[in-house]
């Protein structure tokens, strides 16, 4: 079954051309990795597909929901983290998810029980009433992924979510989205750590808005001739 499916997905701004046309499909469950460097149009496409931003032309099939017509359903049924923390520092750690939680209508008795299952996964249950403001960066993103899974979203886009968070969280966080991915929800996730690209089901590479390389870790590494995702990349980038 499929999760997303993109078809000619374009975004213009004026003369300049930020995302052109690709097309790619992601399967329930699956872990995709959405790679390129800076400027190369991830973001963009990721605010198309997310409902935040209407595309010039083409169109994207969000759970089942198309971006054109249907962005309030998409919103509905996904969740978004982006790169930069989310969450209110002068908030707890339950105010945030109980606050999150109300604006997606988890109903209140339910919501303090996700929420307690969440932070006992996590193994922060003795911090619920910690403000977000007193702890680590690594512990803030993923207390930022628990909370923006925490409607049960069918997808979630994670932009960047562990920049600048040491090896040791990186690998945790990891753990996270290989539960959630188990549990049936589809990951989308752009990263600049070319190991994490390796634990990724299928990756894609996009260059100049455009999609350039799909496929599992073992092609591309075949495909190119190299033995890790970080080579493919400088390659590509080379080539």
């Amino acid at each position: 079954m499929q999760s997303i499916v993109a078809k000619d997905l374009t975004k213009q701004f004026g003369d300049f051309t930020a995302v052109n046309h690709i097309n790619f499909s992601v399967e329930k469950g699956e872990i995709f990795g959405f790679l390129g460097a800076n400027g190369a149009g991830k973001t963009t496409a990721i605010k198309m597909m997310s409902g935040l931003l209407l595309p010039t032309s083409g169109d994207a099939i969000v759970g089942g929901y198309s971006i054109r017509t249907d962005s309030k359903q998409i919103k509905r049924h996904i969740g978004y983290m982006s790169q930069r923390f989310s969450l209110y520092n002068d908030l707890t750690i339950f105010e945030n998810m109980q606050l999150f939680g109300t604006v997606y209508g988890i109903p209140a008795k339910e919501l303090k029980d996700r929420i307690h299952q969440s932070l006992s996964k996590l193994k922060m249950d003795d911090q619920a009433n910690s403000l977000v403001a007193s702890i680590p960066l690594g512990w803030k993103q993923k207390l930022a992924f628990a909370t923006a899974i925490l409607h049960r979203p069918e997808i979630v886009f994670l932009d960047e979510p562990t920049s600048g968070v040491d090896p040791i969280v990186r690998r945790e966080f990891w753990k996270l989205i290989y539960q959630a991915a188990a549990s049936g929800i589809t990951i989308f996730v752009t990263t600049h750590y070319m190991d994490e690209a390796e634990y990724c089901h299928r990756i894609s590479i996009m260059a100049e808005g455009s999609l350039k390389l799909i496929g599992t870790p073992s092609e591309l590494k075949q495909q190119m001739g190299v033995d890790t995702i970080d080579d493919v990349f400088v390659k590509f980038v080379k080539r």
